[in-house]
């Protein structure tokens, strides 16, 4: 099992939530990362997690926020997907979908690592630990019209915390532990990555006579989209053994020489993926049927491919919405509401 299982407060009580690198969202943690962490309350935890989490217990409470975010992120990217990153309300979180070298599995490895990162680098920079705060590194000399100001964010800082505390279960001689490593740094390259230039101007009635600028990390949609673009592209492995002093060794090559092989922006797996069409305990698909699906779309969130062929029922619904909206002078909107018909597809 690749997990961490973190104990947090949540309402007066000790709740468990299992990150493989696990994960977990819903009502019952929407108090993540709000209440303080007991780093010897959490079971599991390897040597090297323990020292870590008492060395920065301060920032614990942004990396269990940083899960969060991962969960949700990884929700809306495959919202429209036979496997929809759907969890359970269970300590393995998404059930045994993630036990198996995929590329599900290496999605969620990255985004989560991605998630721990990008949360713990926000909350730095917002000033909420006294352990970290703005990047003074990666400045500089300023360009023309503008000079450094600001508060860059030190996303080496929140990668490294990232870093440390995910990846210490993966030491171990194995393939699995090497494409853990692989999709987690894939993940925490993907913020270096798409770092940018945040400015702000200065001067009478909103004239940018003096700009001022830092690094800022970009909203975590961007690392989305970006990792689901990884996740379409990875790379299929192949599993290989040496015997080195240390004992038999298990190592990753690419299935296929013809492609490029992978760098360490890249996502990678080496076991076939279910095709989530039907329920299956063993495989933790929960099937598609009763899923809404897009009538017009000739892509996977269309009704044949979402639906598997099976068809789909179509329903009519009535939803109330605001409409013919006006602007007052000054300063409300008046709108009027309306009922409006839809029809939903959903699969058979």
């Amino acid at each position: 099992m690749f997990s961490f299982v973190w104990y947090v407060l949540i309402c007066g009580c000790l709740s468990t939530i299992s990150y493989d690198l696990s994960l977990a969202v819903g009502h019952q943690y929407s108090s993540l990362g709000s209440q303080p962490i007991l780093c010897g309350s959490i079971p599991g935890l390897v040597p090297k997690q323990l020292r870590f989490c008492r060395n920065y217990v301060e920032i614990m409470p942004s990396v269990a926020e940083g899960v969060k975010i991962g969960i949700q992120e990884c929700q809306h990217q495959f919202r429209g997907r036979r496997w929809n990153c759907t969890t359970i309300n269970d300590k393995a979180i998404f059930g045994p979908v993630l036990d198996k070298a995929t590329r599900e599995s290496a999605f969620v490895h990255a985004i989560a690592s991605a998630g721990v990162a990008f949360a713990v680098t926000r909350s730095c920079a917002e000033g909420s630990a006294t352990i970290c705060g703005c990047d003074t590194r990666h400045k500089g000399p300023p360009g023309e019209g503008w000079k450094w100001g600001g508060c860059s964010e030190d996303v080496d800082f929140g990668s490294m915390v990232s870093r440390e505390f995910a990846d210490a279960r993966e030491n171990r001689p194995d393939a699995r532990s090497a494409m853990n490593r692989q999709n987690n740094e894939a993940g925490r390259t993907s913020l270096n990555d798409n770092m940018f230039l945040k400015c702000k101007c200065h001067g009478l009635s909103g004239s940018c006579e003096v700009k001022t600028c830092w690094w800022s990390q970009p909203d975590f949609r961007v690392i989305g989209d970006y990792m689901k673009d990884k996740y379409d592209s990875a790379s299929e492995m192949v599993v290989e053994k040496h015997k080195e002093s240390r004992g038999w060794v298990e190592t990753l090559r690419p299935k296929f020489t013809f492609f490029k092989p992978p760098t360490e922006r890249d996502l990678v797996y080496y076991e076939s993926s279910p095709n989530f069409c039907e329920p299956n305990p063993q495989t933790g698909s929960f099937g598609t049927r009763d899923r809404a699906c897009n009538l017009t779309s000739h892509g996977i969130d269309g009704c044949d491919l979402l639906c598997c062929g099976r068809g789909h029922n179509t329903r009519t619904e009535k939803r109330k919405e605001k409409c013919h909206c006006i602007f007052h002078w000054c300063c409300y909107v008046s709108c009027q509401e309306c009922v409006r018909v839809y029809d939903v597809h959903t699969c058979k």
